[in-house]
Protein backbone atom coordinates (compact mmCIF):
# COMPACT_ATOMS: atom_id res chain seq x y z
CA UNK A 1 0.00 0.00 0.00
CA UNK A 2 1.15 3.57 -0.63
CA UNK A 3 2.73 4.97 2.55
CA UNK A 4 0.89 8.29 2.91
CA UNK A 5 -2.48 6.61 2.43
CA UNK A 6 -1.49 4.04 5.04
CA UNK A 7 -0.54 6.83 7.45
CA UNK A 8 -4.01 8.34 7.08
CA UNK A 9 -5.59 4.95 7.77
CA UNK A 10 -3.60 4.48 10.97
CA UNK A 11 -4.45 8.03 12.05
CA UNK A 12 -8.13 7.05 12.02
CA UNK A 13 -7.68 4.16 14.45
CA UNK A 14 -9.24 4.95 17.81
CA UNK A 15 -7.79 2.14 19.91
CA UNK A 16 -4.44 3.43 21.24
CA UNK A 17 -2.80 0.00 21.36
CA UNK A 18 -3.91 -0.86 17.82
CA UNK A 19 -2.72 2.54 16.59
CA UNK A 20 0.68 2.18 18.24
CA UNK A 21 1.09 -1.36 16.92
CA UNK A 22 0.14 -0.33 13.37
CA UNK A 23 2.45 2.70 13.47
CA UNK A 24 5.36 0.60 14.71
CA UNK A 25 4.74 -1.77 11.78
CA UNK A 26 4.98 1.00 9.15
CA UNK A 27 7.25 -0.35 6.45
CA UNK A 28 10.03 2.03 5.47
CA UNK A 29 10.08 0.40 2.05
CA UNK A 30 6.50 1.34 1.16
CA UNK A 31 6.10 3.34 -2.03
CA UNK A 32 5.48 7.06 -1.48
CA UNK A 33 3.40 9.19 -3.85
CA UNK A 34 4.71 12.66 -2.99
CA UNK A 35 2.27 14.52 -5.22
CA UNK A 36 -1.02 12.83 -4.28
CA UNK A 37 -3.55 15.24 -2.76
CA UNK A 38 -5.34 12.85 -0.42
CA UNK A 39 -8.89 13.42 0.78
CA UNK A 40 -9.15 14.11 4.50
CA UNK A 41 -10.63 11.13 6.34
CA UNK A 42 -13.63 11.70 8.57
CA UNK A 43 -13.16 11.90 12.32
CA UNK A 44 -9.42 12.40 12.60
CA UNK A 45 -7.60 11.79 14.74
CA UNK A 46 -9.08 8.53 15.95
CA UNK A 47 -8.98 8.58 19.73
CA UNK A 48 -10.31 6.42 22.58
CA UNK A 49 -13.17 7.44 24.86
CA UNK A 50 -10.63 7.73 27.67
CA UNK A 51 -8.70 9.69 28.78
CA UNK A 52 -11.24 12.43 29.32
CA UNK A 53 -9.95 15.62 27.68
CA UNK A 54 -10.15 18.79 29.79
CA UNK A 55 -8.70 22.30 29.65
CA UNK A 56 -4.99 22.16 30.40
CA UNK A 57 -5.29 24.86 33.06
CA UNK A 58 -7.49 22.54 35.12
CA UNK A 59 -4.81 19.87 35.38
CA UNK A 60 -2.75 20.10 38.54
CA UNK A 61 0.81 18.87 38.95
CA UNK A 62 0.63 15.44 40.62
CA UNK A 63 2.33 14.69 43.92
CA UNK A 64 5.35 12.43 43.69
CA UNK A 65 4.62 11.10 47.20
CA UNK A 66 2.06 8.52 46.09
CA UNK A 67 2.03 5.75 43.46
CA UNK A 68 -0.98 7.42 41.84
CA UNK A 69 0.91 10.71 41.59
CA UNK A 70 3.88 9.05 39.91
CA UNK A 71 1.52 7.22 37.56
CA UNK A 72 -0.31 10.47 36.74
CA UNK A 73 2.93 12.09 35.60
CA UNK A 74 3.86 9.07 33.47
CA UNK A 75 0.33 9.11 32.04
CA UNK A 76 0.73 12.76 31.05
CA UNK A 77 3.91 11.91 29.15
CA UNK A 78 2.24 8.88 27.54
CA UNK A 79 -0.59 11.14 26.37
CA UNK A 80 1.93 13.48 24.75
CA UNK A 81 3.49 10.53 22.96
CA UNK A 82 0.08 9.25 21.80
CA UNK A 83 -0.63 12.69 20.34
CA UNK A 84 2.83 12.70 18.78
CA UNK A 85 1.93 9.52 16.85
CA UNK A 86 -1.11 11.34 15.47
CA UNK A 87 0.92 14.44 14.60
CA UNK A 88 3.59 12.51 12.69
CA UNK A 89 0.97 10.52 10.77
CA UNK A 90 -1.01 13.67 10.00
CA UNK A 91 1.90 15.63 8.57
CA UNK A 92 2.90 12.63 6.47
CA UNK A 93 -0.44 12.36 4.64
CA UNK A 94 -1.73 15.93 4.73
CA UNK A 95 0.81 17.99 2.81
CA UNK A 96 1.67 16.93 -0.76
CA UNK A 97 4.47 18.18 -2.95
CA UNK A 98 7.46 17.73 -0.66
CA UNK A 99 10.55 15.60 -1.39
CA UNK A 100 10.33 11.90 -0.59
CA UNK A 101 12.82 12.33 2.26
CA UNK A 102 10.29 14.57 4.02
CA UNK A 103 7.72 11.78 4.17
CA UNK A 104 10.33 9.19 5.13
CA UNK A 105 11.32 11.39 8.07
CA UNK A 106 7.78 11.68 9.45
CA UNK A 107 6.94 8.03 8.92
CA UNK A 108 10.09 7.11 10.86
CA UNK A 109 9.12 9.57 13.58
CA UNK A 110 5.67 7.96 13.81
CA UNK A 111 7.36 4.59 14.41
CA UNK A 112 9.52 6.04 17.19
CA UNK A 113 6.64 7.92 18.85
CA UNK A 114 4.66 4.66 18.85
CA UNK A 115 7.54 2.93 20.63
CA UNK A 116 7.66 5.70 23.23
CA UNK A 117 3.94 5.40 23.89
CA UNK A 118 4.18 1.62 24.13
CA UNK A 119 7.02 1.73 26.66
CA UNK A 120 5.22 4.28 28.84
CA UNK A 121 1.90 2.45 28.66
CA UNK A 122 3.55 -0.87 29.58
CA UNK A 123 5.22 0.83 32.54
CA UNK A 124 1.88 2.28 33.64
CA UNK A 125 0.42 -1.24 33.62
CA UNK A 126 3.34 -2.46 35.74
CA UNK A 127 2.43 0.27 38.25
CA UNK A 128 -1.20 -0.89 38.36
CA UNK A 129 -2.68 1.76 36.05
CA UNK A 130 -3.38 2.16 32.33
CA UNK A 131 -3.62 4.78 29.65
CA UNK A 132 -6.95 6.55 30.09
CA UNK A 133 -7.01 6.36 33.88
CA UNK A 134 -6.25 10.08 34.30
CA UNK A 135 -7.59 13.23 32.63
CA UNK A 136 -5.53 14.83 29.87
CA UNK A 137 -5.57 17.89 27.60
CA UNK A 138 -5.63 18.38 23.84
CA UNK A 139 -3.21 21.28 23.35
CA UNK A 140 -0.95 19.48 20.87
CA UNK A 141 -3.78 18.55 18.53
CA UNK A 142 -5.40 21.97 18.94
CA UNK A 143 -2.28 23.50 17.36
CA UNK A 144 -2.41 20.89 14.59
CA UNK A 145 -5.95 22.08 13.82
CA UNK A 146 -4.87 25.71 13.71
CA UNK A 147 -2.09 24.91 11.23
CA UNK A 148 -3.88 22.33 9.09
CA UNK A 149 -3.78 24.49 5.93
CA UNK A 150 -0.14 25.65 6.10
CA UNK A 151 2.82 23.30 6.17
CA UNK A 152 5.25 26.02 7.26
CA UNK A 153 3.09 26.97 10.25
CA UNK A 154 2.64 23.31 11.18
CA UNK A 155 6.39 22.63 11.21
CA UNK A 156 7.19 25.89 12.99
CA UNK A 157 4.64 25.50 15.77
CA UNK A 158 4.39 21.77 16.42
CA UNK A 159 7.85 20.12 16.22
CA UNK A 160 9.83 23.37 16.63
CA UNK A 161 7.66 24.80 19.44
CA UNK A 162 5.44 22.38 21.33
CA UNK A 163 7.62 19.31 20.88
CA UNK A 164 10.80 21.32 21.47
CA UNK A 165 9.36 22.27 24.87
CA UNK A 166 9.80 18.62 25.73
CA UNK A 167 13.55 19.03 25.27
CA UNK A 168 13.48 21.78 27.89
CA UNK A 169 11.24 19.93 30.32
CA UNK A 170 12.73 16.44 30.04
CA UNK A 171 15.72 16.77 32.42
CA UNK A 172 13.61 18.12 35.30
CA UNK A 173 10.81 15.59 34.77
CA UNK A 174 13.30 12.73 34.58
CA UNK A 175 14.99 13.91 37.79
CA UNK A 176 11.61 14.15 39.51
CA UNK A 177 10.68 10.57 38.61
CA UNK A 178 14.07 9.15 39.57
CA UNK A 179 13.91 11.13 42.82
CA UNK A 180 10.57 9.47 43.52
CA UNK A 181 12.22 6.07 43.07
CA UNK A 182 11.04 5.28 39.54
CA UNK A 183 14.28 4.50 37.73
CA UNK A 184 12.51 2.66 34.90
CA UNK A 185 10.60 5.82 34.01
CA UNK A 186 13.91 7.69 34.03
CA UNK A 187 15.37 5.18 31.56
CA UNK A 188 12.39 5.58 29.24
CA UNK A 189 12.64 9.37 29.36
CA UNK A 190 16.34 9.16 28.52
CA UNK A 191 15.46 7.18 25.38
CA UNK A 192 12.66 9.60 24.51
CA UNK A 193 14.92 12.65 24.84
CA UNK A 194 17.49 11.11 22.51
CA UNK A 195 14.85 10.39 19.88
CA UNK A 196 13.05 13.71 20.32
CA UNK A 197 16.23 15.62 19.54
CA UNK A 198 16.11 13.89 16.18
CA UNK A 199 12.42 14.70 15.73
CA UNK A 200 12.91 18.38 16.44
CA UNK A 201 15.94 18.33 14.14
CA UNK A 202 13.70 17.08 11.34
CA UNK A 203 11.33 19.95 12.06
CA UNK A 204 14.19 22.43 11.90
CA UNK A 205 15.53 20.95 8.68
CA UNK A 206 12.21 21.08 6.84
CA UNK A 207 11.26 24.45 8.31
CA UNK A 208 14.37 25.97 6.80
CA UNK A 209 13.73 24.12 3.53
CA UNK A 210 10.24 25.64 3.19
CA UNK A 211 11.45 29.08 4.31
CA UNK A 212 14.07 28.97 1.57
CA UNK A 213 11.46 27.86 -0.97
CA UNK A 214 9.27 30.82 -0.04
CA UNK A 215 12.12 33.32 0.31
CA UNK A 216 11.47 33.92 4.01
CA UNK A 217 13.78 34.68 6.92
CA UNK A 218 13.46 31.82 9.45
CA UNK A 219 13.76 33.94 12.61
CA UNK A 220 11.35 36.75 11.73
CA UNK A 221 8.93 34.33 10.07
CA UNK A 222 8.81 32.19 13.21
CA UNK A 223 7.85 35.20 15.34
CA UNK A 224 5.10 36.13 12.88
CA UNK A 225 3.70 32.57 12.77
CA UNK A 226 3.78 32.24 16.56
CA UNK A 227 1.78 35.44 16.95
CA UNK A 228 -0.68 34.65 14.13
CA UNK A 229 -1.51 31.19 15.47
CA UNK A 230 -1.37 32.12 19.17
CA UNK A 231 1.45 29.77 20.05
CA UNK A 232 2.26 29.57 23.76
CA UNK A 233 5.05 31.83 24.91
CA UNK A 234 8.13 29.75 25.68
CA UNK A 235 9.73 30.43 29.03
CA UNK A 236 13.11 29.60 30.55
CA UNK A 237 14.83 27.42 31.52
CA UNK A 238 15.79 26.18 28.06
CA UNK A 239 17.80 23.06 27.35
CA UNK A 240 20.25 24.86 25.09
CA UNK A 241 22.47 21.80 24.66
CA UNK A 242 19.58 19.70 23.39
CA UNK A 243 18.26 22.54 21.25
CA UNK A 244 21.65 23.00 19.61
CA UNK A 245 21.83 19.25 18.99
CA UNK A 246 18.38 19.53 17.38
CA UNK A 247 19.62 22.17 14.96
CA UNK A 248 18.54 25.49 16.45
CA UNK A 249 21.15 28.07 15.45
CA UNK A 250 22.54 30.79 17.70
CA UNK A 251 20.28 33.51 16.26
CA UNK A 252 17.21 31.43 17.05
CA UNK A 253 18.45 30.64 20.56
CA UNK A 254 19.19 34.32 21.21
CA UNK A 255 15.67 35.28 20.10
CA UNK A 256 14.24 32.51 22.27
CA UNK A 257 16.09 33.66 25.37
CA UNK A 258 15.20 37.28 24.77
CA UNK A 259 11.51 36.44 24.43
CA UNK A 260 11.54 34.05 27.41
Amino acid sequence: MEARARASQILCLSDPLAKAQAARALDGGLRIDCEAALAEPAGIPGRPLRPRLVEHITLKAPSMRTPAGIAALIHAIAHIEFNAINLALDIAWRFPGMPEAFYRDWLRIAVEEALHFTLLREHLVELGFDYGDFDAHNALWDMAERTRHDLLARIALVPRTLEARGLDASPAVRAKLIGAGDRRAGEILELILRDEIGHVAAGNRWYRFVCEQRGLDPVTTYAELAERHQAPRLRAPFNLEARRAAGFDEAELAALQQAG
